[in-house]
């Protein structure tokens, strides 16, 4: 069986404690893990600016769904 390309970086982040329970009550009212809300937060404000290129976001969800 062919080993599936590993995209996803993992790095070490730190937030004071107000600012992650406020992350982590709005993980869970939208039913997404902390780390998953993390990673929309960041795209969406990579989209917002025009940092991210078009079509990864596509790209990004169609490989999630494969998992």
């Amino acid at each position: 069986m062919a080993k599936k390309e590993n995209t996803t970086k993992s790095f070490v982040l730190r937030v004071d404690a107000a600012t992650m329970d406020a992350i982590e009550k709005w993980a869970a009212d939208e039913f997404r893990s902390t780390n998953g809300q993390l990673q929309w937060i960041i795209n969406e404000a990579l989209r917002k600016s025009g940092r991210l290129k078009k079509g990864s976001q596509k790209k990004k969800e169609e490989e999630e769904e494969t998992e």
